[in-house]
């Protein structure tokens, strides 16, 4: 019995020296599962967060055939004429006896003299007409019209698959 004990013992221990004694390779191979997984957890994050970043007062912009703008490093300006007749700057309602001065004041802390206006559709022609000219005497004489694209060109015909 004593024996037994002994026998067991010394096999444990020279298969002990045995592992000891052999080297093992350095594993070559690069582990990028975690680095996948970053990966699309910020790719999550960048599509949920992106139609949040847009800024703007909600209008019913009218379609043309026209092209959309370049974009500058500066945030754009954006002054917007809405269907009830509101007039803001970026999201902050203005009163129009006060949109030159407060136009002018933005003018002098900016760099870009480019300026976007965003007319409701509805809005008639002189209403938008009066806007730009204060947006002229307010030193923005690089404006912007926003429209949606999508809209009948001159030819009558519409961009688009629709047909």
């Amino acid at each position: 019995m004593g024996g037994g004990v002994m026998k067991q013992a010394d096999d444990g221990g020279g298969r002990r020296a045995r592992r000891r004694g052999r080297r093992t390779m350095p594993m070559s191979e690069i582990n990028v599962t975690p680095f996948v997984d970053v990966m699309l957890v910020l790719l999550i994050i960048f599509m949920v967060a992106a139609p949040l970043l847009t800024v703007g007062v909600p209008v019913q912009l009218p379609e043309t055939a026209a092209n959309a703008l370049p974009s500058d490093d500066e945030e754009p300006l954006t002054v917007t004429l809405t269907a009830e007749g509101e007039i803001m700057i970026q999201q902050t309602v203005v009163a129009s006896d006060e949109l030159i001065p407060r136009l002018q004041g933005i003018s002098a802390e900016r760099d870009s003299d480019r300026i976007f206006l965003r007319a409701d559709g509805v809005n008639e022609w002189n209403a938008v007409a009066q806007i730009m000219g204060a947006l002229n005497a307010a030193g923005f004489n690089n404006i912007g019209l926003v429209t949606d694209i999508g809209g009948p060109t001159l030819g009558g015909a519409t961009d688009g698959s629709d047909g």
